[in-house]
């Protein structure tokens, strides 16, 4: 097989797979934004109570600007909701928000996995900045060191959004087990929120595929 057969099957798949994740929840978040939870329990509410029946009283919640860029900062302990989770009272809203809270908990109990992924940043942000510039100078160069250090930048890319996977998944896990102990959604509402973190679940995916697929190519280029 031709490398620029690979180039094509490494680009053109993941890119596939990522447009049709962020597709999906786009239209899964839209679509049950509009359905409003019977308690008129707002996203901010709903993740202090989840953080509160955890024994988390320390952790603050904040608003932040933008459209889905809720987040949990473990150096902060520190839940950011922007204003279509923090200020809705919709099933979107509270599976989002109790998922952010989910990951406040892992915090709070030493999750492995996410105790892992933090360790990951560091080099992975360095390797985000500098890989693929390091692979490219060193394939034109020639210069086999130089190559092998930028593979290995973005091998740790590849590992950090390889270890997210269980991380968001076990955080989707806690938030949809919260929302049913605490009663705070019905159960119909409880399937739409699960819809929702599960649509969001495959933007995961979609980009730990890309990355890979990328290194994939890579080190076959390398290889030439």
């Amino acid at each position: 097989m031709s490398l620029t057969i690979v180039w094509l099957l490494t680009l053109i798949i993941p890119l596939a797979m990522g447009l049709w994740a962020q597709n999906k929840v786009k239209r899964t978040f839209a679509r049950y934004s509009e359905v409003p939870v019977r308690s008129g329990m707002t996203g901010a509410q709903a993740a202090a109570a989840v953080v509160r029946a955890s024994g988390l009283p320390d952790v603050e919640i904040r608003a932040v600007q933008g459209t889905l860029t809720d987040h949990y900062d473990p150096r902060s302990r520190t839940l950011n909701l922007s204003p279509d989770v923090g200020q809705a009272s919709s099933v979107a809203a509270l599976g989002v928000a109790a998922h952010e809270a989910g990951h406040a908990i892992q915090d709070a109990r030493n999750y492995l996995p996410m105790r892992v992924r933090q360790t990951f940043v560091p080099v992975a942000s360095i390797g985000s900045n500098l890989a693929i510039p390091v692979i490219f100078v060193g394939l034109i160069l020639g210069a086999t060191g130089l190559t092998t250090i930028g593979l290995a930048l973005f091998t740790a890319i590849v590992a950090f959004q390889l270890i997210t996977l269980p991380v968001e998944f076990d955080a989707s896990r806690r938030a949809l087990v919260a929302l049913n102990d605490g009663r705070l959604l019905e159960a119909d509402e409880l399937d739409g929120a699960k819809s929702v973190l599960s649509a969001a679940a495959w933007t995961y995916v979609a980009a730990f595929v890309a990355s890979l697929s990328q290194l994939i190519y890579f080190f076959l280029a390398s290889r030439r």
